[in-house]
């Protein structure tokens, strides 16, 4: 890749990194024109996974499988990144959403491309093969006060896995604990549940077993400086060191996604947001929490070639 250490950080701007549940069948087709498309070349040999063939030409029932939509949609944001580069545009802030805080953290310099590869493919691995050890799913809240929240934690095998805006929130759960709730919800103080289509009960206890995985492949990962400014998902906080990240990275797996936080924790001089590839779920959630004067969500290569700041 090209050498771009006296590019110039534009303060104004955060770019966000999306999770997996952005990422649908062909969403890579737009992109393949791209200087930078070899990339998923490289990250394929990495993770040992055809990540250029899920891309291209899975449908999206296949594509979303966990162990296949973290390293695919790590692949498509890099591309969507270096382009982003290419046009001089070099964000001071980074925030990534679940997967999308080690796309922040390769994209920060922190991490390294390959490292960041082999970490996602191990995290996905693990994550599958712990939700396949206790069935579990996903649920959407909308519409609820902080008397709905604490309402939660009166449930059984319940648990808040992603705070994403004033009183929206997603819970993990065992099949019986999300039953419960889906038949109680307004009763609860929730307007609306909405049963989510995902692998597992990510960010809650069930993905414990993911945890040994994933930190004997961090206890192997050398870390890099950086003057990009990447905010955590456990704390909503900035943090720069390596025994920081590798604990957050691991506290994540069975902790909720701070997202409100972590987007109110950005300064007030950031005007702009620019989401990467491949969606605009963040986009949505960020306008909801705090005002922004320009925000561009590009699916395409043609549509982030037209962003102009």
């Amino acid at each position: 890749m090209p050498d771009r250490s006296n590019l110039a950080f534009r303060d104004d701007l955060v770019v966000l990194f999306p999770g997996q549940g952005s990422l649908t069948g062909g969403a890579g087709l737009t992109w393949r024109a791209s200087l930078h498309w070899p990339l998923v070349t490289r990250i394929s040999e990495v993770a040992r996974i055809d990540v250029e063939s899920l891309l291209i030409h899975a449908t999206t029932d296949e594509v979303v499988r966990t162990d296949r939509a973290q390293i695919a949609t790590f692949a498509l944001s890099m591309v969507a990144y270096e382009e982003l580069l290419d046009r001089g545009l070099r964000p001071r802030y980074l925030l990534g959403h679940s997967l999308g805080e080690f796309s922040a953290l390769v994209a920060s310099g922190l991490l390294r491309m390959d490292d960041g590869a082999r970490l996602i493919a191990v995290r996905g691995a693990a994550m599958a093969r712990a939700a396949q050890q206790s069935a579990g799913s996903m649920v959407a809240l909308m519409g609820g006060d902080e008397g709905a929240r604490q309402a939660l934690d009166k449930l059984d095998d319940v648990w808040v896995a992603n705070i994403n805006g004033p009183g929206q929130i997603v819970v993990s759960g065992t099949t019986r604990g999300l039953d419960d709730l889906l038949a109680r919800h307004r009763e609860l103080g929730w307007r609306r549940a909405t049963p989510l289509a995902v692998g597992g009960a990510f960010h809650s206890p069930l993905m414990s077993p993911a945890q040994d995985e994933l930190d004997s492949a961090l206890a192997d990962t050398s870390w890099g400086d950086t003057q990009a400014t990447v905010i955590a998902n456990v704390d909503g906080r900035v943090h720069t060191t390596a025994a920081d990240w590798r604990e957050l990275l691991s506290r994540q797996l069975t902790s909720p996604v701070e997202f409100l936080n972590a987007t109110l924790a950005l300064p007030e001089s950031v005007t702009t947001s620019i989401e990467m590839a491949p969606g605009a779920i963040l986009t949505g959630l960020t306008k909801r929490i705090r005002a922004f004067e320009r925000q561009f969500a590009p699916t395409s290569l043609t549509e982030l070639q037209e962003v102009t700041l």
